[in-house]
């Protein structure tokens, strides 16, 4: 190890750089040590900030101290378990911005489920992801980065949690509550995007005024048109009087449209229509009627993407996306966990009449939520986000009610099962580091222009083996070549540049594909759309 390591360093400037470490100076980003479990589980979700390895310098952690802070809080307290160890655990600045872990004897510490024996070396990137540690089977601890800096808004809009990409929704709602712009919440299902949306109405100057949600999934596609727009009695066999729409039900107020990539075409057309001139025409009906609506609109879907096939229309993106806010999903944001199962587990010990497990009179007892357990959850990769969640801990409580503490049934543990993986890190000793997560998929942000050329090229440009090669999904090729300055999709082009090149070169797709550098379905589609085969 050298005498003097580079103290490890990270830029936050981009959407998704809370889970990517740089070695750019003057950042803001500081290692941090957040609470996931405590046997006083009130002690859940404080923060320790390792602030001093920026500067170089160790950081010690033991039973006594240094102390925890809740975020908003001025005071603090030590871990103060009676059975953790005096003797700490050190905290010390490592290669290439990592960080190193140096165990004392009798500090029991696991990580990834091996007990640390020697020091140990998590690379920067483990650490932007999240590190739990399990202290002496009573505590769990995530190590993760944190902006010191960030406005601390816990609870405030009804949402739980301190990561930075909840601080950053919390700070989109608060731009764009008081405006009249249609806003487009993006993100995973299950991500909290109907929340969301109640937090800008609820802040916003038509909170007195009615909040109408509609899921677009749920109502049949030859009924979209007439829910949400109204009926002129006599439009259609059965519509025996007027009808109203959601549209109308929401005047004044708010309308929550999800799952927005499942709107029809006529439907997007109509849409487009009341978002252009605050006018719509219920079915059956030759006389507009005017509304006035706060639009916020929702999708899992890459509508990008849609655009590309045909099945959404670009002007109605834009015009939804007045504003966009990105919902980060669960998995990105793993130092919120325990302070999400708290509040969900709250709700379910309540209706038991067990509420006192999460305050415990005496600092001897078991940890109700196991620090194994609960570094199981950290793990898990939540395609169901936060509803998954939620549903898990609903069965661990129901299913431990009177146990002295949770245990995973037959049925949780399968769901709960994770691919057996190397540790975070390698000890620091190893000649060589080790990609612990090589399985993985990556971020798109890590992927330079020149690699998702070659893989496009190697792939005879099909997008989705490209996206296999790289490890990132289908939808990030449409969203890395959008950034890029040279690289460009079917829809882009014009139809003398493609016709050109089909005489050029006999109507061959494949050669066409290779020169023009675009996915072979989409421009076969953009052929027939030109009449050219």
């Amino acid at each position: 190890m050298p005498s003097q390591p580079r103290p490890p360093t990270w830029d936050h400037s981009t959407a998704d750089a809370s889970r990517r470490p740089l070695t750019t100076e003057g950042s803001r980003l500081v290692p941090t040590l957040t609470v996931v479990s405590h046997p006083q589980m009130r002690r859940v979700g404080e923060r320790l900030f390792l602030e001093a390895l920026l500067a170089g310098r160790p950081v010690r952690l033991s039973r006594n101290e240094p102390e925890f802070i809740r975020p908003g809080s001025a005071l603090g307290l030590h871990l103060a378990d009676p059975y953790l160890s005096r003797k700490p655990l050190t905290f010390a600045p490592g290669a290439d911005g990592g960080i190193r872990l140096e165990p004392s004897d009798g500090s029991r510490v696991v990580i990834g489920g091996e007990v640390l024996r020697e020091p140990w070396e998590l690379p920067a990137a483990e650490v932007a992801a999240g590190v739990p540690l399990e202290l002496a089977g009573r505590v769990l601890l995530v190590l993760h980065l944190t902006d010191p800096t960030a406005r601390e808004d816990a609870d405030a809009l009804g949402m739980v949690g301190s990561s930075m990409g909840l601080q950053r929704v919390r700070q989109h709602i608060t731009q764009v509550a008081d405006l009249g712009v249609p806003v487009l919440v993006r993100g995973e299902t299950g991500s909290g995007k109907e929340l969301i949306a109640r937090a800008i109405h609820q802040h916003g100057t038509r909170r007195d005024k009615p909040f109408v949600s509609v899921n677009l999934g749920a109502i049949p596609r030859e009924l979209a048109a007439a829910e949400l727009f109204g009926t002129r009695k006599g439009a259609f066999t059965g519509a025996v009087r007027d009808q109203p729409g959601f549209f109308q039900a929401a005047h004044e107020g708010t309308l929550f449209l999800d799952e927005m990539g499942e709107a029809p075409p006529e439907v997007q057309v109509m849409l487009l229509r009341v978002l252009e001139t605050g006018q719509l025409y219920a079915v059956g009906d030759r006389t507009p009627i005017t509304v006035d609506v706060r639009l916020v609109a929702a999708t899992d879907a890459h509508l990008e993407e849609q655009i590309q096939v045909g099945r959404f229309k670009a002007p109605l993106l834009h015009r939804l996306a007045g504003y966009s806010i990105r919902v980060p999903p669960l998995r990105e944001r793993r130092e919120d966990i325990g302070l999400l199962f708290r509040h969900f587990a709250r709700a379910e010990l309540e209706a038991l009449g067990e509420a006192w497990r999460l305050e415990p009179p005496e600092p001897h007892v078991e940890p109700w939520l196991p620090p194994a357990l609960a570094a199981r959850l950290m793990g898990h990769p939540w395609p169901g986000n936060i509803r998954e969640l939620r549903n898990v801990v609903r069965q661990l409580v129901i299913g431990n009610r009177g146990q002295p503490c949770l245990r995973l049934d037959a049925e949780l543990e399968q769901e709960l099962a994770l691919a057996k993986v190397a540790p975070p890190g390698r000890p620091a000793s190893a000649s060589a580091p080790v990609d612990a997560r090589a399985a993985s998929r990556r971020k798109p942000s890590e992927i330079p222009e020149e690699e998702l050329l070659a893989a496009l090229r190697d792939k005879d440009w099909d997008f989705q083996a490209a996206a296999d090669q790289l490890r990132i999904h289908r939808s990030s090729i449409y969203d890395l070549i959008e950034k890029s300055p040279t690289l460009r999709t079917a829809g882009a082009l014009s139809a003398e540049e493609i016709a050109r090149c089909f005489h050029d070169c006999e109507g061959d797709l494949d050669a066409m594909t290779r020169r023009l550098q675009v996915s072979k379905r989409a421009l076969g589609r953009r052929v027939k759309e030109l009449g050219l085969a």
